[in-house]
């Protein structure tokens, strides 16, 4: 049998799909699937010319562009480990990605070259092999390189346990961890999805999500380029656009701010969705009034799913049949989802709540260098405990109704207090921090620290505000710091959050996303 590229050998490729048009784009020519083939072929020899080898990580902070999902493309061709870092991450905060992933090549955006070029001077990254530079248009150093190179490549043989990818996500403690995504966790889940979601060649999807996490990259384009559609690629969400474009396509994947903004456009209605037959809704927990507004103002009802970072996705309502507001749907075929009770593990029945936990092919192969965090998130049956609270009813449909973690999804980005109650506790004249999410109708869930400060420090809400700047990504910061005197606890002295969240419940309003 001859050796394949387990992950890109499930890809619509140029011998595929030839001339059909892959992207569509506003500002430049379409590209087509040949196209993206021997780009991706050029950008997989420059990989190798830098010093790539099979297994090597390739860490890279650009805009969204039909280059960085060339380059995506080109490393799984060449083996390597794709590892996309979100361009809202701070110098620091990529350092520390950096000296964990190790990675043998960083490629940044040229107007973060100087921030990044010597990253051990941030005090918590080793050296990499090399940095090159590619800005949105794909000008810089990679595809000058790139474009010096043959526009054929022989895929480097990869088998469904090698890994394709590294996306970093984190828990209550510690810091961020790298999931390691396998070529066969990519293939399996897009090849599922392409199919209950029922993407054809006759597809085009709006592609207006951000490419450095699972939705909009392992969901969105993977199942386009397996089903051989065509993606309208935006490089950000802007309603009036979208609401022009919607005649000419027939799908959009989106977080539920999306659709939240779009239902205050007035453009949006019947007639405008018409040619529709598909809204996806993740990334973070779609509110059952915004379910139910859309499908009377469009006649569509949004298909809810759920995912994680570590898994691709687990469940969604389905296709045919009823997509229940409020809940995540059933459990996508191949792919097991248990509720258990979060103390002993035990497998608990209908309707009862507990930890949702799951497994399947889509399932990461753990934690990048942390065997032990492995080891505890996952059961000796293989299951994968999740974190999220939830139950699964007599039908099937999974409901997620908490978050064992506390993490914060705001705008379908993914927030982990431990990490801005460590920078606030860092603030001169600061006692202690805790940090919740509060819902929020644009974006799910808004970002809230509780502060207590030392007396006559003169520390403020601004001022925590501005020691923050710069310090953490932007949708990380919170929109709002109460001062309080003391944070409520129990008896064992834990703070209790979910007073905190109960307290302030309904702090933020719609119109501006601040109290």
């Amino acid at each position: 049998m001859e050796p394949t590229n387990y992950l890109y050998s499930t890809l619509q490729s140029a011998q595929a799909a030839g001339d059909k048009v892959c992207m569509f784009l506003v500002d430049s020519e379409p590209i087509t699937y040949a196209a993206l083939d021997r780009a991706a072929a050029q950008f997989a020899h420059a990989l190798v010319s830098f010093g790539v080898g099979p297994g090597d990580r390739v860490a890279a902070q650009i805009e969204k562009s039909p280059t960085a999902i060339v380059m995506y493309l080109a490393c799984v061709r060449a083996g390597a480990v794709f590892l996309p870092l979100n361009m809202a991450y701070t110098a620091t905060e990529v350092a520390y990605f950096v000296g964990d992933a190790e990675p043998s090549l960083l490629v940044v955006d040229p107007s973060r070259l100087d921030s990044l070029r010597d990253l051990a001077a941030l005090g918590n990254a080793t050296a990499v092999m090399g940095v090159v530079t590619c800005d949105h248009h794909g000008n810089g150093t990679l595809r000058d390189r790139a474009f010096a190179q043959y526009d054929t490549f022989c895929d480097v043989e990869r088998g469904p346990d090698d890994l394709a990818a590294m996306l970093y996500t984190s828990g209550t403690t510690g810091r961020s961890k790298g999931a390691m995504l396998t070529h066969g966790n990519l293939a399996s889940n897009s090849m599922v999805l392409k199919d209950y979601w029922r993407f054809t060649e006759h597809d085009v999807l709006l592609h207006v999500l951000p490419i450095f996490h699972t939705h909009g990259l392992f969901v969105a384009t993977n199942v386009m380029l397996m089903a051989g559609g065509s993606l309208i690629f935006l490089p950000k969400f802007d309603p009036d656009q979208i609401l022009e474009l919607m005649p000419l396509a027939t799908a959009m994947m989106g977080v539920p701010t999306f659709y939240v903004r779009l239902l205050g456009h007035r453009g949006l209605t019947l007639d405008a969705t018409r040619h529709m037959r598909l809204f996806v809704s993740g990334s973070a927990p779609l509110l059952a009034e915004t379910h139910r507004e859309w499908n009377a103002r469009t006649g569509h009802a949004i298909l809810e799913r759920y995912g994680m970072t570590e898994t691709n996705m687990n469940t969604s309502n389905p296709y045919d049949g009823e997509r229940i507001p409020g809940t995540v749907g059933y459990a996508l075929p191949g792919v097991d989802v248990r509720v258990t009770h979060p103390d002993n593990a035990e497998v608990l029945g209908a309707n009862e709540i507990g930890m949702i936990e799951v497994r399947g092919p889509n399932v990461f192969a753990g934690y990048w260098r942390n065997p032990e965090k492995t080891a505890a998130e996952f059961r000796p049956d293989g299951f994968f405990v999740t974190g999220d609270l939830g139950t699964i009813d007599d039908a099937g449909y999974v409901r997620i109704v908490g978050r064992g973690k506390d993490l914060i999804i705001t705008g379908g980005y993914n927030v982990y207090p431990i990490e801005i109650e460590a920078e606030i506790d860092a603030i001169d004249g600061v006692v202690e921090s805790a940090v919740i999410g509060l819902e929020h109708k644009d974006f799910g869930e808004g970002v809230a620290a509780v502060v207590v400060v030392s007396p006559g420090v003169g520390v403020t809400a601004a001022s925590i505000l501005a020691a923050l700047d710069g310090r953490l990504a932007r949708f990380k910061q919170p929109k709002r710091v109460f001062l309080v005197d003391s944070l409520p606890r129990n008896a064992m002295g834990k703070v209790q959050k979910n007073v905190l969240r109960d307290t302030y419940r309904g702090t933020f309003t719609s119109e501006t996303g601040v109290a």
